[in-house]
């Protein structure tokens, strides 16, 4: 066909680029939306925050002092006294001592007083010292020739987090020199010294190795004769029946080891004290908080929800600013600054609308799961998305992007949005149970349970019969493994 121009007329749906905006600050995080205010921030100086964390963290103390984010004072440049003078000389404190440029710590001079990650005396003393560190003390201190020392901190340099060797020896070998001459034999001895170090069952290849070099540490400490059995027991099983122990085939392993119950019980006790994990106890990994969008408060024998007032920030449009691109309305070069404007308001009447919406969601949630904030999560009831978005006449969309990386403060604990969903599992009388309460009584069955005798699958759905739940056997299977509650087997002891 010969290509010709062509003039049509038709309608569609087109997102603004406001509701744009709205859609994606709805589904962000707390932590995302801050980082999206502070790149709007830094892009339109016609927007501001009220609540500047940096004027908050500067305050004027009570002795005159400026007192710091971090909590520490900082004299002032020129101090000035009620009277409007200055301070004598004499009440100054020098910054030079003998002119050797130390400072005196102990006169409370401004450099004296130091953060926290100014590396000063006390925090250089409370450093814990790292995995590696902690062996590298050891070595230093050791009676091993300078060979030997750069083959263990070749080792040492190797280990993983956990304090297992995860590299095989031969591949630490192909990284030796030719001319080092070092061969697996001398690999092989320097683990070994590298294995005598304190934590007991560092260098470790595997569980078994860590858990049998921890049980030997504790052989050549000359135990008592029952402990010794005992030991010898446990080193038996670590170094060669581990599996067996993991799958708790007790029945096997009494066999195999030629032991009675209790003499394998005390065997179990003494492996269950070990510690697989040698290095995690140098690990400097600081815990992580959820900040919760959202506070449930009982207020008159009705649970509400009310906003966390902390992760709300309070933004405003610069008035100066505003009041130029007003008044030099029709200029050359107002155009962008009226964009700006524009977006400054959008950004902030969006983000109030935000909350909002996260707050009647969050109270449609709370009043339909109000039995769980008074008796915990045996008391869920079944939820689903259309159900709140009915509630607040909303799309169930926009319910998903409301509930996604959100967080509720409840009596029971904090928890995402999401939590309060789940599906129904039909009950003798017609009605329905939430998948959550059935999940609660699988815990609750199972922690009630005779150790000895631990409830099988099949017995766990019966007794949720007998309480009028009707579920299959291989539900409660699968509700068992995202509780991760071990299958019957692992769950029965000696």
């Amino acid at each position: 066909m010969k290509p010709s121009l062509q003039l049509k007329l038709s309608q569609h749906l087109a997102l603004t680029p406001q509701l744009q905006q709205s859609i994606r600050l709805l589904q962000l995080s707390t932590l995302e939306l801050n980082q999206e205010i502070e790149q709007a921030l830094a892009d339109n100086p016609l927007l501001e925050r009220e609540d500047d964390p940096l004027a908050a963290s500067l305050r004027i103390a009570a002795d005159g002092a400026i007192v710091n984010g971090s909590g520490s004072s900082v004299a002032p440049s020129d101090p000035v006294r009620a009277d409007g003078e200055t301070p004598s000389e004499e009440h100054e404190v020098s910054a030079d001592i003998d002119g050797d440029g130390l400072t005196d710590w102990g006169h409370g001079s401004p450099s004296a007083e130091r953060d926290d990650e100014d590396g000063g005396p006390q925090s250089w003393a409370s450093t814990r010292p790292t995995l590696h560190e902690h062996l590298r003390a050891q070595l230093s201190v050791t009676a091993a020739s300078p060979r030997d020392r750069v083959l263990v901190e070749l080792l040492i340099a190797a280990l993983d987090d956990d304090g297992y060797l995860t590299s095989a020896l031969e591949d630490l070998l192909a990284l030796c020199p030719t001319e080092a001459q070092v061969d697996l034999d001398d690999l092989a001895a320097a683990l070994r010294l590298l294995q005598s170090f304190d934590p007991p069952g560092v260098g470790a290849r595997s569980a078994a190795e860590c858990l049998a070099i921890q049980v030997s540490a504790r052989l050549r400490q000359d135990p008592p004769e029952a402990e010794m059995r005992a030991l010898k027991l446990a080193h038996r099983i670590v170094s060669d029946h581990l599996p067996l122990l993991a799958a708790r085939d007790y029945a096997k392993l009494r066999k195999q080891l030629d032991c009675n119950d209790d003499e394998l019980r005390i065997a179990h006790q003494l492996i269950r004290g070990l510690n697989p994990h040698p290095g995690v106890g140098f690990a400097s990994s600081a815990a992580e908080y959820v900040v919760p969008d959202i506070f449930v408060r009982r207020i008159r024998n009705r649970w509400v929800a009310q906003l966390n007032a902390e992760v709300m920030p309070r933004l405003r449009v610069n008035q100066a600013y505003a009041a130029i691109v007003k008044r030099d309305k029709g200029s050359e070069g107002h155009a962008p600054w009226s964009q700006r404007l524009q977006e400054a308001r959008w950004l902030i009447r969006n983000i109030q609308q935000r909350f909002d919406t996260i707050l009647r969601v969050s109270q449609a949630i709370v009043d339909r799961q109000h039995n769980f904030f008074s008796h915990g999560e045996i008391a869920m009831r079944p939820l689903v998305l259309r159900e709140i978005a009915d509630t607040v006449s909303l799309h169930e969309s926009t319910i998903s992007r409301v509930t996604s990386n959100k967080f509720m403060a409840t009596p029971f604990g904090v928890f995402e949005l999401k939590y309060f969903f789940g599906s129904h599992v039909a009950t003798d009388s017609g009605g329905a149970a939430s998948s959550t309460a059935i999940r609660a009584l699988i815990k609750q069955l199972v922690s009630a349970e005779d150790a000895k005798n631990p409830l099988s699958d099949s017995r766990i759905a019966e007794l949720l019969g007998e309480q009028g739940i009707v579920v299959a056997r291989r539900t409660v299977a699968k509700y068992r493994e995202s509780l991760k509650i071990a299958p019957l087997a692992m769950r029965k002891t000696l």
